[in-house]
């Protein structure tokens, strides 16, 4: 038996998305029926599933050892060499600018966030974020039942630009809330070929997956399991000998390669962008990555935990992002 007391971080979850977080190998149909049959009890009392944990309950699981994985100790944590770029931190957030070509999580597909892993896993900016934390004294997992330092966004790989980070669980609450309900506004950077058709606009489109191919299309129409897009778009410069422009995208949704198969359907498509750009793009010397990156966040206003950064904004610095270095006048 394995009894859990429920910390700051655990308090205000359903009792089935602790069991979930804390034993990542249980099945969910066996997770329902410890439960039924009293294998899982809360405060030594039948529970719920949906019952809310409250700080200092306690949960206990009669389960077999082999459910519960090895945690990641602090030391190890400690002994990697952290490699962020932290442009903003507080107690509760850390906003990291991150470099294109690395991948914000291992994409396993199983959850897992932390752990021993392999080295594709350690290699993530979530697992350098998290030895981060620990070198700092700011996240110990053995003190720690089923909160993991998170991500509130992601953007691909090869897309460079600004991630946060949430320090606690109610900061990733609250972040991910403002996130819903488009109450954090994420501009990005991006260098495209030609000149856009207006010098600003905003672009209403539909976009569907195309999972077979790891694509995304764009379609003037809805249809079924297609869903909408918005993207709003400033030309900034225009760089005549090389015929490209660089523009400043607003993202009022936020979907699968929205940018980049966006402004491929206006007939811009990205510098370095083989997926959706034209063929001289593919394999070229000049940008291994598509020229994007996400430079610059603004807080809303919101009543809420972290009313703090209301109205904040917070930009990478002008040397990071790459391809700049193909408009030298421009200010940002």
């Amino acid at each position: 038996m394995r009894e859990f007391t429920i910390n700051k971080n655990d308090a205000g979850q359903r009792l089935d998305k602790f069991i979930q977080k804390t034993v990542r190998g249980i099945p969910t149909s066996l997770m329902y029926k410890s439960i039924r049959t009293k294998k899982i009890k809360v405060n030594r009392k039948r529970a719920e599933l949906n019952q809310v944990l409250s700080l200092g309950d306690t949960v206990q699981m009669f389960l077999n050892e082999d459910l519960f994985s090895e945690k990641i100790t602090k030391a190890e944590l400690i002994s990697v060499e952290a490699k962020i770029n932290v442009v903003y931190e507080d107690e509760n957030i850390l906003i990291c600018d991150k470099a294109p070509g690395i991948l914000v999580h291992s994409g396993d597909g199983d959850g897992k966030e932390s752990g021993k892993g392999d080295a594709k896993e350690r290699s993530t900016l979530i697992y350098h974020v998290q030895a981060y934390l620990a070198k700092k004294g700011e996240y110990d997992p053995q003190n720690e039942n089923s909160f993991v330092p998170a991500l509130c966004n992601r953007i691909d790989r090869n897309t460079g630009g600004m991630v946060i980070c949430a320090k606690n669980a109610e900061a990733l609450r609250t972040v991910n809330e403002r996130i819903k309900n488009n109450q954090i506004t994420k501009y990005y950077l991006c260098a495209v070929h030609g000149i856009p058709p207006r010098k600003t606009d905003t672009l209403r489109d539909f976009l569907i997956k195309d999972s077979k191919n790891n694509t995304v299309r764009v379609l003037k129409n809805h249809r079924e399991g297609a869903k909408e897009i918005i993207t709003k778009y400033r030309a900034v410069s225009y760089n005549a000998k090389e015929k490209i422009s660089l523009l400043e995208i607003e993202l009022v949704t936020g979907r699968t390669h929205q940018i980049r198969a966006h402004m491929a359907s206006i007939g811009n498509p990205l510098l370095g962008d083989g997926k959706y750009g034209k063929e001289d793009t593919v394999g070229t010397k000049k940008y291994k990555h598509q020229a994007l990156y996400s430079y610059k966040l603004t807080f809303g206003e919101c009543d809420d935990f972290l009313s703090y950064l209301n109205g904040k904004t917070i930009s990478v610095e002008r040397e990071n992002i790459y391809f700049l270095r193909e408009f030298p006048s421009v200010n940002i």
